[in-house]
C-alpha cells in the first residue's frame, strides 16, 4: 500500500492519515509484544474510573490475525452493567474536568500523543495482526493518532466564544461555549486507534468526559493504548474516570452506552443500520448524536481528465485498506470518449496491486477483514455478474489464508444494480459510462448515501460545476479520497450526521450559553 500510494500522491491520507511523513520509516517487530505470543493469557480488563477492572461478565470474545486464522487475544464479552459504571464514573469525574482550563486539557493530549509515539512500533504490529493491514499502513495510523492528539491541543487557546451587539444600549449579551456533557464513542474496526483519538481528542479539549468502546473485531491495540497510557506517569492529567475504554458487543455493551440517559452525546462510526438504531436510543432521552455512517463515493472522469492520474488515485483510494475505507472510490464514472482507454488502464493498475500478508513488504494491501466479510464482497461481485455485468479482472476469492479477494474492476453494470448502490467495502469497482455532466452529477448523486465524491478534470468550469452539484459532504479534485485532520469529515442523507475533525469537530461537543446582563447606568451615583 506505500508504493501504491506513493505512486499516486505525495500527501495521501487515508481517513485523514498522510503517509508522506512515514514511508520511509518502515515499523520493526517487538518481541516482547508480537501477537500471538499472549494468545493463552488473560483477556482485556475494562478501564473505568483511570483503573483496569475486570469485567462482571466471564464470557470472553476471542480475536483472530485474519491473516493466519490464529487467535492472538480476547476481550471480555462485556455487559450492561460494565457499561453503567463506566457511565458512573464518567459522570463523577465530569466537574472537575470541565472546570480545568483549555489549555490544561490540552497538556492531557499532548502527554497521550507522547504514549502513543513511545510505543508506535509495538502498537502497530497488534493493529497490523488483528486487522489484516499492511505494517505500513498500520504504522501510518498509529503514527496519526498521535499526531490528532496533537492537532486538538493546539486548539486550547483558538476557541473562544462571542459577544453579540444588544439592542438595548446598556446590555450585553456574551455567547459562552461549554462541554455537552458526558461523551459515548463508538469505533469502527477498520481504523479503530485512529477513530478512538477521534472520539477522544476534541470530547476532552472541549471538557467532556469520554466512555470508547472499541470494536469487538479489532479491539487489542485500543485496549493496548489503555493500559500503556494508565501506566504512564501523566495518567492523572485527566481525572481518574474522565475518560474509559469499554470492550464488548455491540448488541450489549454498545447498546447500553448509546440508551443510557447519562450519556449527553453518542459518536458513532459504522454502519447506516447502527446509526438507526443509536437514533432510536437517543431518542428516548433527547442525547445529542454525531453519526458517521456508510458510504458510496463515486468519482467521474470528465474527457478532459489526465487518465493516469486518475487511474493511480482511484486504484490508490480503493484498495487502501483492501477497500475497507468507507470514504473511499466505490464506483467510477467515466465519460463515453475516454471509457475503453480508461477502462483499460484501471484494469491493468488493479491487476498489478499485489495482494499479500501485513508483514509482506512487497504487498499492497491484504485480505479482508474476516470470512464474513470476503463472503459478502463476493456475493455482490457474483450477483453482479449473474445480472450481466463482465468481470475485467478479479472476481474471485485468492487461494490461501487471510480472507484475500482478487481486486475486480466489474463493466456492464446497471445503475439502479446493488453493486452501483450498495457499500461493497471490498477491492471492487463497477465503471459506468456518461454522456453529458449533468448526467454524471445526476448519476452520482443517484444514492442514498452522500459522504464523499471526487472528479478529475483539467477544466476549471467542470470542478465548479462540481462543487455547485455534487451533494457530498466532501468532494476531492483530481486527488485520492482522503480527508485532512483539519478539514470537517461529514456526510449527506444516510451517510450519517455531524461530523468529525478540524475546528468544526470540536464544535460537536460544545453547548452554547447566552448571558444576557443589563447594567444600570446610573449605578455608583
Amino acid at each position: 500500500m506505500i508504493r501504491i500510494i506513493a505512486r499516486a500522491s505525495a500527501t495521501l491520507a487515508p481517513c485523514g492519515l498522510s503517509l508522506a511523513h512515514y514511508a520511509s520509516e518502515p515499523s520493526q517487530p517487538t518481541a516482547a509484544r508480537l501477537p500471538g505470543a499472549g494468545a493463552a493469557a488473560a483477556p482485556l480488563r475494562q478501564c473505568i474510573g483511570g483503573s483496569l477492572v475486570p469485567s462482571t461478565s466471564a464470557r470472553t470474545v476471542a480475536v483472530e490475525d485474519p491473516s493466519t486464522g490464529a487467535v492472538i487475544g480476547s476481550i471480555p464479552e462485556g455487559t450492561a452493567e460494565d457499561a453503567h459504571a463506566a457511565l458512573v464514573a464518567a459522570r463523577a469525574a465530569q466537574p472537575a474536568w470541565a472546570a480545568r482550563s483549555a489549555t490544561d486539557r490540552g497538556k492531557a493530549l499532548k502527554a497521550m500523543a507522547r504514549v502513543v509515539r513511545e510505543n508506535r512500533v509495538e502498537l502497530a504490529e497488534l493493529l497490523a495482526s488483528e486487522q489484516n493491514k499492511t505494517l505500513g499502513l498500520a504504522q501510518v495510523e498509529i503514527d496519526f493518532t498521535a499526531e490528532y492528539f496533537d492537532y486538538y491541543a493546539g486548539l486550547a487557546r483558538a476557541y473562544e466564544g462571542e459577544l453579540v451587539n444588544s439592542d438595548d444600549a446598556n446590555e450585553h449579551i456574551s455567547v459562552h461555549r461549554l462541554p455537552v456533557g458526558v461523551s459515548v464513542g463508538i469505533c469502527p474496526w477498520n481504523f479503530p486507534v485512529f477513530v478512538m483519538a477521534r472520539k477522544l481528542a476534541p470530547a476532552l479539549l472541549a471538557g467532556c468526559a469520554v466512555v470508547v468502546k472499541s470494536s469487538e473485531v479489532t479491539p487489542l491495540a485500543c485496549g493496548r493504548l489503555a493500559e500503556l497510557w494508565l501506566a504512564s506517569p501523566d495518567a492523572d492529567l485527566p481525572p481518574r474516570g474522565a475518560w474509559a475504554l469499554v470492550n464488548g458487543l455491540g448488541a450489549t455493551v454498545g447498546a447500553a452506552l448509546t440508551a443510557s440517559p447519562l450519556a449527553d452525546i453518542v459518536s458513532m462510526t459504522g454502519s447506516v443500520p447502527t446509526g438507526k438504531a443509536i437514533m432510536r436510543a437517543a431518542a428516548e432521552h433527547m442525547t445529542k448524536v454525531s453519526l458517521e455512517l456508510g458510504g458510496k463515493a463515486p468519482a467521474i472522469v470528465a474527457a478532459d481528465a489526465d487518465l493516469d492520474l486518475a487511474v493511480a488515485a482511484v486504484v490508490a483510494s480503493r484498495v487502501c485498506f483492501s477497500g475497507q475505507v468507507c470514504n473511499c472510490c466505490e464506483r467510477v464514472y467515466v465519460h463515453a470518449s475516454v471509457y475503453e482507454p480508461f477502462v483499460a488502464k484501471l484494469v491493468a493498475a488493479m491487476e498489478a496491486v499485489r495482494v499479500g500478508a501485513p508483514r509482506d513488504a512487497a504487498a499492497d494491501c491484504c485480505g479482508l477483514v474476516n470470512a464474513a466479510q470476503r463472503d459478502k464482497v463476493d456475493g455482490m461481485v457474483r450477483r453482479a455478474v449473474a445480472a450481466g455485468a463482465v468481470a475485467r479482472c478479479g472476481g474471485r476469492p485468492l487461494p490461501g489464508p487471510g480472507y484475500k479477494y482478487a481486486p475486480t474492476v466489474l463493466t456492464g453494470c446497471a445503475q439502479g444494480s446493488e453493486i452501483v448502490q450498495e457499500e461493497v467495502f471490498g477491492p471492487v469497482l463497477p465503471v459506468l459510462a456518461f454522456g453529458t455532466l449533468t448526467e454524471a452529477f445526476a448519476l452520482a448523486n443517484d444514492s442514498k448515501f452522500g459522504l464523499t465524491s471526487s472528479i478529475y478534470s483539467s477544466s476549471v468550469d467542470v470542478v465548479e460545476r462540481a462543487r455547485a452539484e455534487l451533494r457530498f459532504g466532501e468532494t476531492y479534485v483530481n486527488r485520492e479520497n482522503f480527508e485532512a485532520i483539519q478539514g470537517f469529515h461529514a456526510g449527506m442523507r444516510q451517510s450519517g450526521v455531524g461530523g468529525a475533525d478540524g475546528k468544526r469537530g470540536l464544535d460537536e461537543y460544545l453547548a452554547t450559553h447566552v448571558v444576557y446582563v443589563r447594567r444600570n447606568p446610573k449605578a455608583g451615583d
